[in-house]
């Protein structure tokens, strides 16, 4: 069986996401957006590679909100979530190479597409990457 999360914390971590991805949106070419890019790959990256217990806004979430909230009225499964921060490394590291060639209008479209599934899941609870989890089993299983 998976292990289950509590849904609430990928959200938070997609709106503090969402509010580094549209600075960086609206900084770039400069080297803040490069460094603040960096740190957001480094963070899609943890969440990815190391797993949830480690994303950093995740350990946010678990220490100054999650206690202040009543427990989940569900759970969902770490896969999911896991596999949209790896969706978001990509288009991240894409932005990241972009922006180090020169190349900011790649940058900026592989950052705007990051901001908008961010925004989605952050906003409406739609996480694109969990969604595409979910197909690519079915495809595949």
């Amino acid at each position: 069986m998976s292990k289950q999360i509590d849904p609430r914390g990928p959200r938070f971590g997609a709106a503090i996401t969402t509010v580094v991805l549209a600075v960086i949106l609206l900084t770039i070419p400069t080297s803040i957006a490069t460094v603040l890019l960096a740190i957001q790959t480094a963070v899609f990256g943890i969440g990815a590679f190391v797993g949830l217990h480690a994303h950093p806004y995740g350990l946010i979430y678990k220490k100054f909100v999650a206690s202040r909230l009543q427990p989940p009225t569900e759970l969902e499964a770490v896969e999911p979530p896991t596999f949209a921060q790896l969706v978001g490394f990509l288009f991240a590291v894409t932005g990241l190479i972009a922006l180090l060639a020169g190349a900011n209008l790649v940058a900026t479209i592989a950052v705007g597409f990051a901001l908008a599934a961010a925004f989605l899941n952050a906003a409406f609870g739609i996480c694109l990457g969990c969604e595409m989890y979910v197909i690519g089993k079915r495809i595949f299983s």
